[in-house]
């Protein structure tokens, strides 16, 4: 826990300033009319079939690339985005827009991070403080919905290989899994893997990965769901490869295998480093067919600042979440294997 307080809270500054942002989302070049709130030609649409949990809040998601530039897939599990590419993540609760955050990749291949807060009537959207805007939305049961901060977007974005979250091969699968918390149904003009791959937007994607669509190949369909869930909504920090490495716990379903990493290796029957106030005895991160003895539900269960995972962007727990990781770890035998490689080189 302490490494990732250091790592939300007391984030080292960077080396210079991070470039100014639009003052308005209209000026960022999402919409070619921004009254009619036409798309500029070339945007295309997406939808990660592991979605993050944002306290129930619904999502539209777009990138745009330079004009002849393509992402560079070669690792399939930490994907190159050229400078120029911009991406974009609207935020609505009960159906009325709340939050556009934006995302580019300058000249020096820094990432600028932005939130752009819109207007009580919805017709724009203005930028929000670099500070964050905390309660900016009042949620169900006294709760809120805070707009993050540039230091809360660097803290994800910035603690993994690629910064680009939910864009990636896993994520892009046409074989998208029915049971994943939260799941939206693609639109028609929605990109996946095999389109992105077609249209140049992907290149160098190993061809294996286009013959057999990349799945978490789990012991059961439960496990299949839960562990896609801690990868779409844990694994930008826990990542052997990132940041927090030396936390020791990877939730991480990559696409190429590696030995020793992925929560069979890290989380099940493994100690855990952080143990709830009272505890009789300590915890594992895991423990198999005993979910209350598993520091990681307890974590997924709390928002007790000091205690929630994850530990910014979300005020409500997510029970339907909680539940599904509850039964799967409910399931697990010692000797299970949690997961299979998701494909074959």
């Amino acid at each position: 826990m302490l490494a990732l307080l250091v790592l939300v809270g007391a984030r080292p500054a960077p080396g210079k300033p991070q470039r100014e942002a639009p003052p308005r989302l209209a000026d960022t070049g999402l919409y070619v009319d921004p009254g009619a709130r036409t798309l500029t030609p070339g945007i295309r649409t997406w939808t990660p079939q592991y979605p993050l949990w944002t306290d129930g809040a619904t999502k539209r998601r777009w990138i745009l690339l330079p004009p002849g530039r393509s992402v560079d897939a070669s690792d399939p599990d930490a994907w190159i985005f050229p400078v120029g590419t911009r991406l974009w993540k609207e935020f609505s609760f009960d159906g009325r827009r709340v939050e556009t955050r934006y995302m580019e990749r300058g000249a020096d291949g820094s990432w600028l991070y932005a939130t752009y807060r819109w207007t009580a009537d919805g017709s724009e959207a203005v930028l929000a403080p670099a500070t964050g805007v905390p309660a900016a939305v009042r949620l169900a049961g006294g709760s809120a919905h805070d707009l993050p901060s540039t230091g809360d977007c660097e803290a994800c974005h910035a603690a993994g290989r690629t910064p680009v979250l939910g864009f990636s091969a896993l994520q892009l699968s046409p074989d998208r899994d029915p049971l994943a918390p939260h799941r939206e149904e693609p639109s028609a003009d929605a990109v996946d893997l095999v389109s992105a791959v077609r249209t140049a937007m992907v290149r160098r994607l190993p061809r294996a990965l286009l013959e057999k669509p990349p799945r978490i190949e789990a012991s059961s369909d439960l496990a299949r769901a839960a562990l896609g869930y801690l990868h779409g909504n844990c694994s930008s920090c826990h990542d052997l490869r990132g940041e927090l490495a030396s936390v020791g716990l990877d939730l991480v379903q990559r696409v190429v295998p590696r030995e020793g990493t992925g929560p069979g290796s890290t989380a099940v029957a493994v100690p855990s480093r952080w143990q709830p106030a009272g505890a009789p005895e300590p915890l594992l991160r895991i423990t198999p067919r005993q979910p209350e003895r598993s520091a990681l539900l307890h974590r997924l269960s709390s928002r007790a600042p000091a205690d929630q995972m994850p530990p910014i962007g979300t005020h409500l727990v997510d029970d339907s979440a909680v539940q599904l990781v509850r039964s799967w770890i409910a399931t697990l035998e010692s000797s299970t294997r949690v997961s299979a490689p998701l494909v074959e080189r």
